[in-house]
């Protein structure tokens, strides 16, 4: 175009408007429009009621003289005043408010004494009684002004693309190194774990080792296990020993009702960790949003929130170059539902499993946890650790801090064995029940707990028994806890129909005693059908159902891995042999309390005198002789 028709253009009046012309002129407009409603609207706020207009004489004279008039206001000769009841003038609409003008030449010495005998009540008002002209300004218009003040701050606090502002920013919470910072030596009894993540510190700290024989930092690292085993504080421990910062966030922070917003939040935590790299990325709970899309498939495609957020973090994950030094560290208790996405090389290279400690790795946990707690000399953190198979860090770590508040409670100078043993019981059992028992239910309790106690220390393949108790907790009415020398991970046949003899001891030492059957075995009912039930039907343990699969393992589905559904003669044959089982253990369980009826009633004795025993007072009660280190022998008559 040439120069000249280009600055006529330009100079054109009538050339329509630019799109930030447009939006000058809108927003002019609008801000017209609210500056003229605010006029209107505090205008028609501060007007007057409106009063009816009558004359001096003979109207509001003759009003006085009648006693219809209640009080008046004076404004140097304007009247207004009130009447008693509604009034009309000239074909107004009935009033009680009024408003009439003092004649120059009226006697207003007259008319004050007319008010005086008519008992009106009289108020004056300064002639100068407006507001200033800057009080009505801001009245009219500050309002408008705030508001449209609020709006030009919004626009230039946030981008045209995104006017929801902090909305999709990440809320992750920034760790530094020099703030809480944990290190390994906080972190024990999951040491393969360690092993695996002290080589992602290494990559921290000389990325260039690595980076020059041609590897590659890894993108991700997944933690994976059950809850309390330690995750959080892995991936903690990894920051604080490379020296990094680190950022947590859990998976459900991402999503939000607002479609876009996890994906932003995302996009905004991976800018923040780039920008501070080396750092680390952790984000627990990642089967929040991470889990597979596979069952999706057949749905309204990829619009929901969870999935943009899934594949924006896949996104960012998968743009790491080389040289960027963030890993991410993901934390589930449940591997199996993940995206396959997530799981392939490129986004979480390496998979770490953490698994429950073992005794001697409790027992490093219970160290960690009990350096800051004073001891008594009677805690032995081994027979601790040897008590408590299963246990991970965060039980371990409650079960300290529960022993302490008793401690502290009892006003125990040190933490004792017997508040560690008492904060055991609460945390399996629940808290100890302030309730009146009647003799008769002490000692059907006593008995049989003790059939529990007994059957367990007589037979073989039996956990060993740690403490019988009476006291009342929770919902039952009496313990009896046995665990393990060693944590188990393999049990024959003999040691699984031990389980279901011990859980018939408390019936047959009540129908022996007593007579009759309780309410009271109920728990033990479930867990030995359960025993049972996994025996023939899953483990093969039956000649008559075979070694086959046809029950499902507890929280899978209705059909075993392998396996169709069984018949239903096959459901009937699980049962007779669940039935069986069980029948010939009581049976077996019978003749062995009867056979040992003074163990028995020697330990309910020492139950109802003593509610509680622990491993060798219960062992000794029931007519045990002890050995040099922790086995015991039965005599024929109860030690006295």
């Amino acid at each position: 175009m040439p120069p000249a028709e280009q600055r006529h253009l330009e100079q054109d009046p009538h050339r329509p408007p630019t799109g930030g012309a447009r939006r000058l002129w809108l927003w002019l407009a609008f801000t017209a429009g609210l500056l003229a409603v605010n006029y209107i609207v505090g205008s028609w706020v501060t007007r007057a009621p409106a009063r009816v207009r009558v004359s001096y004489s003979p109207t509001f004279l003759g009003a006085i003289h009648e006693g219809r008039v209640a009080e008046i206001t004076s404004k140097g000769a304007t009247i207004q005043g009130v009447f008693k009841q509604p009034q009309s003038y000239d074909g107004s609409k009935p009033s009680t408010r009024f408003q009439t003008e003092i004649p120059s030449f009226a006697d207003t010495n007259a008319l004050t004494r007319s008010l005086e005998r008519a008992r009106v009540v009289m108020n004056a008002q300064p002639i100068q009684s407006s507001l200033p002209w800057w009080e009505n300004v801001l009245l009219n218009f500050g309002p408008t002004v705030l508001f449209v003040g609020l709006l030009v701050w919004l626009s230039r606090r946030n981008t045209p693309q995104s006017l929801l502002g902090g909305f999709g920013r990440s809320s992750a919470r920034r760790y530094t190194p020099s703030r809480d910072r944990v290190t390994f030596a906080d972190v024990a009894g999951i040491d393969e774990a360690e092993d695996e993540l002290s080589q992602v510190v290494d990559f921290l700290r000389e990325p260039d080792k690595y980076r020059r024989l041609g590897g590659r930092i890894p993108h991700g690292v997944l933690l994976s296990g059950e809850p309390g085993t330690g995750k959080t504080l892995l991936a903690q421990a990894v920051a604080g020993e490379a020296d990094v910062p680190f950022f947590s966030l859990a998976a459900s922070e991402f999503v939000e009702a607002i479609v876009g917003v996890g994906a932003s939040r995302a996009r905004d935590l991976f800018k923040k960790a780039k920008e501070a790299a080396p750092s680390i990325v952790f984000i627990d709970e990642l089967d929040a949003i991470g889990g597979s899309r596979i069952s999706g498939a057949g749905g309204f495609g990829g619009n929901d929130e969870r999935e943009q957020t899934l594949n924006q973090i896949l996104t960012e994950m998968d743009g790491f170059d080389s040289s960027t030094e963030v890993i991410v560290i993901g934390a589930t208790n449940r591997l199996d539902v993940l995206d396959p996405a997530l799981l392939r090389p490129g986004r979480f290279d390496r998979r770490v499993i953490v698994n429950p400690p073992d005794r001697n790795g409790r027992e490093a946990i219970l160290r960690v946890h009990t350096r800051d707690v004073p001891l008594a000399h009677d805690v032995d953190l081994g027979s601790i650790a040897a008590t408590t198979p299963g246990m991970v860090g965060a039980d371990l770590a409650n079960l300290v801090n529960e022993g302490a508040l008793l401690a502290a409670r009892l006003g125990h100078d040190a933490v004792t064995a017997a508040d560690l043993a008492s904060a055991l019981e609460t945390i399996l059992l629940g808290t100890e029940r302030k309730i009146l028992m009647s003799l008769d239910d002490r000692r059907r309790t006593a008995f049989h707990e003790s059939g529990h106690a007994v059957v367990g220390m007589l037979t073989t393949g039996a956990d060993p028994v740690r403490r019988v108790s009476i006291v009342p907790r929770g919902r039952s009415l009496g313990v009896t806890f046995s665990a393990p020398d060693a944590d188990r991970f393999n049990y024959d046949r003999d040691e699984l129909e031990a389980k279901i003899r011990v859980a018939l001891g408390g019936r047959a030492a009540e129908e022996i005693v007593f007579g009759t059957r309780s309410t009271g075995a109920e728990s033990d009912l479930e867990q030995l059908t359960q025993i049972a039930r996994q025996m023939v039907g899953r483990w093969g343990m039956s000649d008559a159902v075979g070694q086959v699969v046809v029950l499902p393992a507890i929280g899978r589905g209705p059909v075993p891995p392998g396996a169709d559904d069984v018949s239903p003669q096959t459901h009937q044959l699980v049962d007779e042999e669940v039935r069986r089982l069980v029948d010939d253990s009581y049976d077996e369980v019978l003749s062995l309390l009867r056979a040992n009826r003074f163990r028995l009633e020697s330990l309910a004795s020492a139950l109802l005198a003593y509610e509680t025993l622990d491993e060798a007072d219960a062992y000794c009660a029931a007519g045990f002789r002890r050995h040099e280190g922790s086995s015991f022998t039965p005599t024929e008559v109860p030690a006295a």
